[in-house]
Parts: C-alpha cells; sequence; structure tokens
C-alpha cells in the first residue's frame, strides 16, 4: 500500500477557472520561491488558475530547518498522483494540466508518459526542462518523451545551463510539443543587462505563453 504524504498547497487564482495549472517546484527552491510566485501571480492575472504543491522532501526541509536531497522519482511521482487527486476533488470542473519548474517539469513529463497516467490531464508545461545537468550534455533526460501523447509546452531560456538553444536543437522532442526560447535567459529565463531585455519581460513573455497554450485546449 502506498503512503499518503501531507502534501502543502498555495491556490492562486479564480476557483471557477475554466482551466487549472498544477505546478511543482524544481530540486533545490520550495513552492513559494520568488519565481514560483511570480509565475503564478501572472497567470492569475490572466485568469488561469494556479495550484503549487511541494514534494515531500521540501516539505521536510520547511518543518526542520535543514536541507534534505529531493526524494527518488518514483516517490516524486507518487506525490504528483497525489496532487493531482486532491485539485480534481477540490475542484471538480475545471480541466487539469500539469508542469513545473525545472525538476517539478521532469517530473511532471515523466507522469505524463506513464502508462496508467490520469485520463483527465490535459497537458503539460515545463519551465526551464533540466535537459542534462549542467556541463553534461551528453547525459540527456529525454527517453520518456517518446511516450508522452499528451501536448506540452516547453519553455526555456537561451542561455539555461541545463540545455541552451544550440544543445536542445539536436534532442528529440515529445511529438505534440511546443519549444518557446525566453531571450538570453538563464534557468530562471534572467537575461544579461547588455542583452536588451528583462528578467520582468521574460516572465511576462513566458505567462502570455502559458496561458495562451492552455486556452487553446
Amino acid at each position: 500500500m502506498q503512503a499518503e504524504f501531507d502534501l502543502p498547497f498555495i491556490d492562486t487564482g479564480p476557483d471557477d477557472a475554466a482551466h487549472r495549472l498544477v505546478l511543482a517546484h524544481g530540486a533545490g527552491a520550495p513552492m513559494d520561491s520568488p519565481f514560483m510566485e511570480t509565475m503564478a501571480a501572472l497567470l492569475a492575472g490572466k485568469g488561469v488558475a494556479v495550484t503549487r504543491f511541494e514534494f515531500p522532501y521540501m516539505a521536510e526541509r520547511r518543518r526542520e530547518g535543514r536541507k534534505k536531497p529531493p526524494d527518488r522519482a518514483p516517490v516524486l511521482i507518487q506525490a504528483w498522483r497525489q496532487a493531482l487527486a486532491d485539485c480534481r476533488q477540490r475542484f471538480p470542473r475545471c480541466r487539469l494540466s500539469i508542469g513545473g519548474k525545472s525538476m517539478g517539469g521532469r517530473m511532471a513529463t515523466m507522469l505524463a508518459a506513464e502508462q496508467d497516467r490520469p485520463d483527465d490531464l490535459v497537458s503539460v508545461v515545463t519551465l526551464g526542462y533540466p535537459f542534462h545537468p549542467p556541463g553534461k550534455p551528453e547525459k540527456t533526460r529525454t527517453d520518456h518523451f517518446a511516450a508522452i501523447d499528451r501536448p506540452v509546452l516547453m519553455l526555456q531560456g537561451m542561455r539555461d545551463p541545463f540545455g541552451t538553444e544550440s544543445e536542445v536543437s539536436k534532442y528529440p522532442l515529445p511529438a505534440n510539443s511546443t519549444l518557446f526560447w525566453l531571450p538570453d535567459g538563464d534557468h530562471d529565463f534572467k537575461p544579461r543587462k547588455a542583452s536588451g531585455s528583462t528578467h520582468e519581460g521574460n516572465l511576462s513573455i513566458a505567462a502570455d505563453k502559458v496561458a495562451g497554450f492552455l486556452d487553446s485546449y
């Protein structure tokens, strides 16, 4: 019997929204990090309901005040399933999509690739997908992409050390996927000052792309 997790949640945006995006955090920052707070607020401003949750290891970090490495993928995916079940119970009429920052987005794609994924899963959104460990472009995290049959939106900074534009152009992507590059962005979509782009601008662009993508399904 699988263990039940005491998952914390943050709901942002209208409860009666037609579409709800369930977002998971990255490996090193919690669900209320500045990046996650900003993206949730921007999406809520566009009428998208957002539910954030924390994986068990991050919730334990918060309780105990000490660092703890991420759980293994089976535990993270089990937490994803529980988070979706909770959202379905609390918001039974909305369409559910999943996504996340970095590792959270990767786990969302892994859940979408499983044969017993939730039938009502509409689409997937990744915010800075970790295509490979920094400095190791040969160690790709793309093997499961071929099994994903849901629409996928992948937002990536052009300078992301987990997958630059030149590197990702060589990788196979999910069949029904859209890849959008944030100008001069790093892993958090932050550009260099000399680029002429701004972090706020890139985050706003990202929110526009996500909202438009969700509205199309």
